[in-house]
């Protein structure tokens, strides 16, 4: 089948549209990120120390249950953003706005992002994952869809800045510098290993990237704890550690074993391409380097002398590995795998 310029063109479009979205979202969860109050230090529960409104309702007998009033005055609550509020039904305040308008565009990015890399697939007659462009964006659009399915499991979850930034930055990288026109599948790439090794390697590596982030923040919310001091900085207003940790920790470890599988099928179509199950091909070597840093991060998060920091410490070096053999492998160092498009 003939390469459709009408399609690319259109996963072009829809490209801009997620970058342009992603932009809008990031700003407007910083928006929502700079009102937030610090958040209290509770690492035994993981909770933040905030007033629930409805909680605080039922306890005084404002409101029943099923959230009816009954007629006793209303306990006046605070808000995560700093706000109080002497009624169940007060104006949302102007962070949460936009908060809630930055998820939605978010979301909205996302669909488009997604659209994209399948007009894109339609456009080649191919699996959209042939080149560094299109694997990047594959990438990138995980970590999105991971931090959205972790962000309406955590209402106020205040991590969007924090992932929305590497993301969008990494979208308008990959749309300057990174794109390649739509085109047929190189030779060495046309075989039915393709559409298990590279799907399940792009999706594993966006996850464990974002993995990765929330243990950056974690180390840097421990830094801020460790101090000892209550002034009002970027990092007293993150989750606390015990949540943040939760979510570095299960991302990883649903990732993990989509990751091993992906080292495995690489070896299987390595023998099927090259006649060898293992060739030390650069990124290969790099490849099974971020599973040992990755299987050692899930190993010390289950040690107790281990949990915390350190172990943290480990994550953020799975995701230098991975970022390492995204870019440095792909752009600087010639192998077996260097397919990644660019001149």
């Amino acid at each position: 089948m003939a390469v459709s310029s009408t399609l690319g063109a259109f996963s072009d479009q829809a490209f801009g549209a997620a970058t342009a979205a992603y932009t809008v979202a990031l700003i407007c969860t910083a928006v929502e990120f700079s009102s937030r109050r610090i958040a209290a230090r509770d690492e035994s529960s993981g909770s933040v120390a905030r007033t629930d409104t409805a909680d605080q309702l039922v306890r005084a007998g404002a409101l029943t249950r099923d959230g009816r009033p009954d007629g006793i005055p209303i306990v006046p609550t605070a808000s995560p953003y700093g706000h109080v509020t002497d009624t169940p039904r007060t104006a949302v305040p102007w962070g949460e706005r936009f908060g809630r308008a930055g998820l939605a565009v978010a979301v909205l990015g996302f669909v488009a992002h997604l659209v994209s890399i399948v007009t894109r697939g339609f456009a080649a007659d191919r699996l959209p994952l042939g080149n560094m462009y299109e694997f990047t964006s594959a990438i990138s659009a995980a970590v999105i869809g991971t931090f959205l399915v972790v962000r309406l499991r955590h209402r106020d979850l205040a991590l969007g800045v924090f992932v929305l930034t590497p993301v969008t930055l990494l979208m308008y990288v990959n749309g300057a510098l990174l794109y390649v026109p739509v085109a047929e599948l190189q030779p060495a790439l046309n075989s039915y290993w393709k559409w298990i090794h590279v799907t399940t390697v792009s999706l594993s590596s966006g996850v464990l990237m974002f993995s990765g982030i929330a243990s950056l923040l974690y180390v840097l919310r421990q830094r801020w704890e460790s101090r000892g001091a209550d002034q009002r900085s970027v990092w007293s207003k993150l989750p606390t550690l015990a949540r943040i940790d939760r979510i570095a920790y299960r991302t990883a470890i649903l990732a993990f074993p989509v990751y091993t599988f992906a080292v495995i099928t690489g070896a299987l179509w390595a023998e099927v391409a090259w006649g060898r199950y293992w060739n030390w091909d650069p990124k290969e070597t790099c490849a099974f380097i971020t599973w040992v840093i990755y299987a050692g991060y899930l190993h010390a998060r289950a040690t107790a002398g281990w949990r915390g920091t350190k172990a943290a410490w480990i994550s953020v070096v799975g995701l230098v590995s991975i970022v390492f053999n995204l870019f440095f492998i792909n752009m600087v160092i010639a192998g077996l795998h260097s397919y990644a498009g660019l001149n």
